[in-house]
């Protein structure tokens, strides 16, 4: 069946924020039909729905505009569906927005508002960007899995927080506060990893490491600016490094987290590069997440499409 030229495919994920998006959904949709959307509105059920929804919707009927109402993890699973259909080329299909869940660190770079009337007013002026997206490899048990993001992966600390959260998501109790929780209580649980990294093929860092990310844009953990030099387009990753540390000196710096100025502590080393491979010791022991979903475990194979996906933005944003 094939759709029309204006139709939106509308990919909505009850589940996020803590459930917040099924109780404002109400409200949401009412705001998209006083804008005169023409659309199709499909509920995710279960982890990865996402992705097959808008794979199997792109292919069989023809969508090439769908917005996403969840949070960051609902739109990795759209843009990885947007990459794993055969239809269009992945700069073809535009994808945009309307942020419902615990972190929303994908809309906090790009300055999305708050007011779901304002996103709505937003998506119909379609501005868009081209941004970078992340693939990395990695292996889930012994199989290996390939993912793509648009945001942030975490390894080792950050994976484990992830973890966390994601667990008390699962119970209702998500949320920056919930992630913040995390972040202390898994200090008491992590142990620091040996890790060999490589960048576009030359060795730059072998060592102990207590947490690092790889990106596309600034923020993660609803609102932590831990790659504070990210170019979404600018064809490069951005890579954070620390190294092993102590307790207390992350405690005491959890604050400067948020504004990016932890990376002038001592233990910070930043890199960037078009392709990092990532190989720890014992072989399995650094674990991943990207975009707040927790994967699989190393050895990791990252590499960057450069603008690859075209995301609906504010027009101070957009590239046109």
């Amino acid at each position: 069946m094939e759709i029309k030229k204006d139709s939106w495919l509308v990919i909505v994920n009850p589940h996020a924020g803590s459930k917040k998006c099924e109780r404002d959904w109400p409200k949401i949709r009412k705001l998209l039909e006083d804008a005169e959307f023409e659309m199709h509105c499909v509920f995710s059920e279960y982890p990865y729905h996402a992705i097959q929804i808008a794979k199997e919707r792109i292919e069989k009927e023809g969508y090439n505009k769908i917005i996403v109402v969840g949070g960051d993890g609902t739109l990795n699973e759209v843009v990885n569906g947007v990459f794993k259909q055969k239809r269009y080329k992945t700069t073809d299909v535009a994808v945009g927005m309307i942020t419902v869940g615990t972190g929303n660190d994908w809309g906090r770079m790009y300055e999305m508002p708050e007011s779901y009337k304002k996103q709505v007013k937003l998506l119909k002026k379609g501005h868009t960007f081209l941004q970078d997206v992340g693939e990395v490899k990695y292996r889930f048990s012994v199989e290996k899995e390939k993912r793509y993001f648009v945001n942030i992966a975490g390894m080792g600390y950050d994976a484990l927080v992830t973890k966390k959260t994601n667990i008390k998501k699962q119970k209702g109790k998500g949320g920056a506060l919930s992630y913040l929780i995390s972040l202390v209580s898994g200090l008491f649980q992590y142990k620091n990893v040996y890790l060999n990294i490589e960048a576009d093929g030359k060795n730059i860092f072998s060592g102990k490491v207590f947490t690092m990310s790889i990106g596309n844009c600034k923020y993660n953990g609803g609102g932590m600016m831990q790659l504070p030099d990210a170019i979404p387009d600018d064809g490069l990753f951005d890579v954070m490094v620390i190294r092993k540390t102590t307790k207390y000196r992350i405690v005491t710096n959890i604050k400067n987290l948020y504004d990016g100025s932890f990376v002038n502590m001592p233990e910070v080393e930043q890199y960037r590069g078009k392709k990092i491979t990532i190989i720890s010791r014992p072989a399995n022991k650094l674990n991943l997440e990207t975009d707040g979903e927790s994967l699989g475990h190393s050895p990791l194979d990252f590499k960057i499409i450069s603008k690859a996906v075209r995301l609906i933005v504010r027009k101070k944003f957009a590239g046109e």
